[in-house]
């Protein structure tokens, strides 16, 4: 058999585009024959899936799920180019199957994107769009609970949200899916206040302090001020302090502890928060292409 070498998988790159991996792999399963290889890695959608990657992926679908005895929960984000590829069956199913896949490896993105590399890789090949598997995160409890906003098809959406609880699974039942909705609301940043990162809290303070609001005032006074800004800050961001939305008079902690049950986690997705979008000048593309 021939030997695989550092030059022949760099040679199988630059050739097709395909990753080192898949250059790798290829060239494995054809004896090291780059033209086989390359014949391979067009087979399997790889070479057509390499030279979509550099386009910017920020629309697509999140969806949520949990497992059959609904303890443990999952949230992904698949993102392709373009609105329009989120109402494609095949893309649907894409999204569908690698939520299987990670609720089966509980919620490990790396092993994810591994089990569902040739599956991403034909439906880009079928669509003619890039698409990237960007984040996945797993949550587990007594009782979990999962909430698509606005969804396009049943789980899938732009919005969603998984949460877990533990206590009374029976009086967590109407609860559960209220809170689900009650984060799809107010966007928490954290699940407790264990959970806030210190440095995050002394930028409160001052962010607080900085603006003026303490100055002249006497240090007691001052304390309790920042002090109040950092519940303020706490009431904002966390969620069981977070007033609940369908009972403001109480927090997410206290409408939980009313039935018995505490917060185990959750997680809340927004469909391509964070990534910057590129925006085309039609001009300026017509120009490079007459150039």
């Amino acid at each position: 058999m021939t030997q695989i070498t550092t030059a022949l998988i760099q040679e199988l790159r630059e050739k097709t585009a395909a990753g080192m991996l898949d250059c790798k792999n290829a060239l494995m399963e054809n004896n090291g024959d780059i033209q086989a290889a390359s014949d391979w890695l067009r087979q399997k959608g790889i070479v057509k899936a390499a030279k979509k990657a550099d386009r910017v992926a920020a629309s697509g679908l999140v969806a949520a799920a949990k497992s059959a005895d609904g303890k443990f929960g999952v949230i992904v984000e698949l993102n392709a180019e373009t609105d329009f590829v989120a109402k494609n069956e095949k893309f649907q199913k894409l999204v569908s199957d690698t939520m299987d896949k990670a609720i089966e490896l509980k919620g490990d993105f790396e092993k994810t994107l591994a089990a569902m590399h040739d599956e991403i890789a034909n439906t880009i090949s079928t669509i003619g769009e890039n698409m990237t598997l960007r984040r996945i995160t797993g949550v587990a409890g007594d009782s979990v609970y999962t909430y698509i906003h606005n969804a396009l098809v049943p789980g899938m959406g732009q919005i969603g949200v998984v949460v877990a609880l533990n206590g009374d699974i029976a009086e967590s039942s109407e609860i559960g899916s209220k809170i689900a909705m009650h984060v799809a609301a107010s966007k928490p940043e954290f699940a407790t206040i264990a959970d806030v990162d210190p440095v995050a809290v002394e930028r409160e303070k001052k962010v607080f302090i900085e603006s003026g609001a303490t100055a002249g005032k006497p240090d007691q006074v001052a304390e309790k001020m920042i002090a109040g800004r950092v519940q303020k800050y706490y009431g904002e961001s966390v969620l069981e302090e977070q007033p609940f939305v369908m009972n403001p008079e109480k927090t997410v902690k206290q409408v939980l502890s009313d039935v018995g049950v505490t917060l185990a986690g959750f997680a809340y997705y927004l469909l391509g928060e964070g990534i910057k979008k590129r925006e085309d000048n039609l001009a300026d593309e017509v120009a490079k292409m007459l150039g």
